[in-house]
């Protein structure tokens, strides 16, 4: 029988197609996207994954070595603002944005008749971020500041958005967010910086400071300030485009900046960045402190609407972090799969030990877990958007995706995190030092669950999408939707589980209903952390029927492995089983060998 692939083929996960190597991101992409979508994007995406595995990880990592510095001033002491980049950064950012990774979400690519769906825009950036999730910081807040635009631009705003969604590395812009105050953080309604309107010049001005500002020198910078007279708290908050330069420049495009190098001081915006973080990970992406002493900006919107445009680059973004993730755990996971199909210890490679099989199956079905639930989120995101294009209205798949979207990201922040982590101790004493990806890879994951809302944040969020959205009437049709289309006799045991903590996580929405606020805080978190696993569970039940139809029953075993581990508690933790799961499942789970539906019972626990 095919045992699938070996991976003791590769010396390590680099100078490899990560398209080809991810099957988990194919399924995804196969059952989200229309026929013609897929049929266009897949030889892209192909073509995609062999630049990021050849040429962005190699340049990734000499980043990660030499990352962007700033200066400040000039030689006569003028503010110049300019950040000076290494030139991998620069042919990185001209091999992703020319490959369509912001533009085709935005523009109708070449070859198609409108844009790809946001979830495509979201698969490049997982692609991107088996190399590089600091780079994808700055990829992911382009699009959400192109979103903003598209949304709520006016004319005065249409040179950024063409600029943002260019096809041209030359004549790009990148986007930005700066929310972040020292005395506000996740407060962003204690917001002090306020805008005045310059008479004389005709534009706002901008007065305070931003205390975490990634991708610092970009042109299509958003932020919250108040103007005068507004109310306190985020009612009162609007949104502003600062750019890099001067109002009266125009859009500076990557293309002027290489050619021409640091604004003149009499071009830069009066803004002075202060200095770039020493972070832990993410190097190439500069995060600086930003003093704006009076910067030209333009208004986004309507006056006292900030925080609610600011939310709709949030769902974005939080997805952005979330496909990151992924990118994450795929990496680590393919690097600990070549490793440990190569590296011997005792007389064996080690993946052929039992403890080892075991953590490279969970690594596996943590993946695909994450995968097929985030990925059904960019659909719903899709899908909403594509509707507001329209001038149509996706009520259902809005509501559903405002409980999704914080859950995506909380949850898969964290697997990111442990599975990073875990890899490198799957590399020994190599994992550790900054020769081997592992390390990077910890680093940059780390920011993960901080970025966009920390889990506490994004719990509350949820709490929030259930009381304000109603959310929980699309999760459980959704849920029990899936649920009635699993009918094979190889689902019916687990099945059976997800059905039994289905009926128990409504019974817990219904309880925290009915409690006062403190209760529900304090329960938020487990709640999140319950309804990614119910729906998770339900979403792998669904693929795996229609695998099975199609006379597969890989997925099978992964949805059954994911329930065992998030949804089962068993007597004595499962040593007493006789469970042997891993070992035999090993080959179909980490090698993506195929299995026949009639040998799955074959894999059943002993006890069942």
């Amino acid at each position: 029988m095919d045992a699938g692939s070996d991976y003791g083929r590769y010396d390590e996960g680099r100078r490899v197609n990560y398209w080809v190597l991810d099957r988990a991101l194919e399924r995804e992409l196969r059952r989200t996207y229309a026929d013609d979508e897929y049929e266009w994007a897949e030889p892209r995406l192909e073509a995609f994954g062999e630049t990021v595995g050849y040429t962005v990880a190699d340049n990734a990592d000499y980043v990660d070595d030499h990352g962007p510095e700033l200066e400040p001033y000039d030689k006569h002491g003028e503010v110049q603002n300019y950040v000076r980049y290494p030139a991998e950064q620069f042919e990185n950012e001209r091999l992703a944005y020319e490959a369509g990774i912001v533009a085709d979400a935005f523009e109708a690519p070449p070859g198609r008749d409108e844009p790809m769906p946001l979830s495509h825009n979201l698969a490049m950036q997982y692609l991107l971020c088996y190399a590089d999730p600091g780079f994808d910081c700055p990829v992911a807040m382009t699009a959400g500041a192109a979103l903003v635009l598209e949304k709520f631009g006016d004319e005065s705003l249409e040179p950024y958005y063409e600029a943002l969604t260019s096809r041209d590395y030359d004549d790009l812009v990148e986007g930005a967010m700066f929310l972040t105050e020292k005395q506000g953080g996740s407060d962003v309604g204690a917001n002090e910086t306020r805008a005045e309107w310059d008479d004389e010049e005709g534009c706002w001005r901008l007065y305070g400071e931003k205390w975490f500002c990634s991708n610092v020198d970009a042109e299509g910078t958003l932020a919250l300030a108040r103007t005068e007279d507004a109310p306190e708290g985020t009612d009162g908050l609007s949104m502003f485009l600062v750019p890099h330069a001067d109002l009266a420049k125009g859009p500076v495009t990557k293309g002027d900046l290489l050619e021409d190098g640091p604004l003149s001081p009499g071009d830069v915006n009066d803004q002075l960045y202060r200095r770039l973080k020493d972070k832990l990970g993410t190097v190439s992406v500069p995060t600086g402190e930003v003093e704006f002493t009076g910067a030209k900006a333009i208004l986004v919107g309507e006056a006292e609407n900030g925080f609610r445009q600011m939310a709709e680059m949030l769902n974005l973004e939080r997805l952005s972090n979330a496909a990151a993730s992924c990118g994450i755990i795929g990496r680590v996971l393919l690097e600990s799969k070549i490793y440990a199909a190569n590296r011997e210890a005792f007389g064996e490679t080690i993946d052929q030990y039992p403890l080892m099989r075991a953590d490279l199956v969970d690594m596996a079905v943590t993946h695909e877990a994450a995968v097929a639930y985030v990925f059904e989120a960019a659909r719903l995101l899709s899908e909403r958007e594509r509707a507001e294009r329209a001038g149509e209205s996706a009520d259902d798949a809005y509501r559903l995706m405002r409980l999704l979207i914080p859950i995506a990201k909380l949850r898969t922040a964290r697997m990111a995190v442990d599975t990073a982590s875990y890899g490198m101790e799957v590399h020994g004493g190599n994992g550790y030092v900054n020769d081997f990806v592992t390390n990077r890879m910890l680093r940059d994951a780390q920011v993960l669950p901080i970025w966009e809302g920390t889990e506490n944040i994004l719990s509350l969020d949820v709490l929030r999408a259930l009381e304000r959205e109603d959310a929980h009437e699309p999760l459980r049709e959704t849920i029990e939707d899936r649920l009635e289309a699993v009918s094979h006799p190889a689902l019916a045991d687990t099945t059976g589980t997800v059905e039994s903590e289905y009926r128990d996580l409504m019974t817990a929405l219904a309880t925290l209903a009915g409690e006062d606020a403190a209760y529900a805080q304090l329960s938020a978190k487990r709640l999140a952390h319950y309804v990614f696993d119910v729906f998770t569970a339900a979403l792998l039940l669904e693929e795996a029927q229609s695998e099975l139809e199609d006379g597969n029953g890989r997925t099978a075993l992964v949805a059954r492995r994911f329930v065992s581990n998030e949804l089962e508690r068993p007597e004595a933790r499962g040593i007493t089983s006789g469970d042997r799961f891993a070992l035999e499942a090993f080959d179909p789970i980490v090698r993506h060998a195929p299995v026949d539906p009639e040998r799955l019972s074959e894999t059943v626990p002993a006890d069942d």
